[in-house]
């Protein structure tokens, strides 16, 4: 199987060379100057971040992206869709508010945000998807499936459901409408564990859903009739008392993730972007970032967006742990495999696979420093 060149540049810098100016080279060593985009409706699919949390994408990166979309004659803007869970970005509303925030002003990116699936989540298209064996169509926030290209910007670092987070999460569920989302989430069923629980009602105070309580114990208990399964409950535990469903809610999920991946970006010219930095160990959509696991490694870029995943996973993998995280909470040994130990009921091999079977790119790539 031909290998994929993914292409990588440290966070060195000097005087006369900026992390800027080597994001700017990075692009364009990857191949970005080669889109076709004259006249082109790019989105820049990004995570705004829900507020609170300071491991997002700075807002200067995005303008050096933003920066060669015009320069190539496209028309670039900022987009996301809304949230399942009851945050700051639950509702387009809020989520601009939420995204100006963090810092993507048109001063700052040198671009605008269109939210992708409308005000509340309903506007989207249905894409279909090429083989996949989950769905046959996929639902995409509506200025995500309009756009002519796709660009993603992604903070890479891990995940409570899917083990980690990077293009293929931030393009399948993060431009998925708020009905794909319940599609994508619907097989997870997060679960309690009572000797852990010691009631602090977190999981109730954020549960959009309404799905948990505290029983006539001062225990959480989860109602999966009302569950959507997004796992907020797992984010804000402090515990370790609710965890991701075990068995294969995580496998299924990143599968679905992948053929939604496989419906955006069939026939359209697209490149992707992985800032290894901060890696927390869950998502971006809650409102606080816990320490990152390892150090900073660097800036990666490439054409298919599945060999840049596996060039990620494989860089954190190889860097030394730090002490005093959730990783080494967890007794991790100093080598090995880090997000399936921090989330052990992950299987974030699965969503790379599936998006090989489909097409979308390969795991095998060939790294090359800038």
């Amino acid at each position: 199987m031909k290998k994929s060149a993914v292409y990588w540049s440290d966070l060195r810098t000097s005087p006369s060379l900026t992390i800027l100016q080597k994001l700017d080279g990075l692009l364009r060593a990857a191949g970005m100057g080669g889109l076709d985009l004259a006249d082109k409706y790019a989105a820049l699919k990004i995570h705004l971040g829900e507020p609170g949390n300071m491991a997002t994408i700075r807002s200067p990166y995005v303008a050096v992206v933003s920066a060669l979309v015009r320069e190539l004659g496209g028309k670039p803007f900022l987009t996301d869709a809304n949230t399942l869970y009851s945050g700051r970005r639950h509702n387009a509303y809020d989520h601009l508010r939420a995204g100006y925030s963090n810092g993507y002003s048109h001063d700052a990116t040198g671009c605008d945000i269109i939210i992708a699936d409308g005000l509340k989540g309903n506007d989207y298209v249905e894409m279909p998807v090429t083989g996949g064996v989950h769905c046959s169509l996929a639902r995409i926030g509506c200025a995500v499936a309009e756009a002519d290209a796709v660009i993603s910007l992604n903070h890479f670092k891990g995940h409570e459901l899917t083990g980690f987070g990077g293009a293929l999460k931030n393009l399948g569920m993060g431009a998925a409408s708020r009905s794909g989302k319940k599609f994508l989430h619907e097989v997870s069923h997060p679960v309690i564990h009572r000797d852990s629980c010691v009631g602090c009602s977190a999981c109730v105070d954020n549960c959009a859903s309404k799905a948990v309580v505290l029983d006539s114990a001062g225990k959480a208990v989860i109602d999966h009739d009302l569950c959507v399964g997004c796992c907020q409950c797992v984010a804000v535990c402090q515990y370790g008392a609710a965890r991701a469903s075990e068995g294969n809610a995580s496998r299924v999920c990143s599968e679905r993730i992948s053929e939604y991946v496989e419906a955006i970006l069939r026939g359209k010219p697209h490149f992707h972007v992985n800032f290894v930095m901060n890696v927390s160990p869950n998502c971006d959509c809650w409102a606080n970032n816990d320490a990152p696991v390892v150090a900073d490694i660097g800036i990666f870029a490439s054409a298919d967006p599945v060999a840049l995943d596996q060039a990620c996973v494989d860089a954190v993998n190889a860097a030394p742990p730090i002490g005093g995280t959730a990783l080494t909470d967890r007794k991790y040994s100093g080598s090995g495999e880090k997000f399936g130990h921090i989330h052990p009921d992950t299987d974030w091999s699965a969503g790379l696979d599936h998006a090989e079977r489909l097409g979308i790119g390969t795991r095998a790539y060939e790294l090359k420093k800038v």
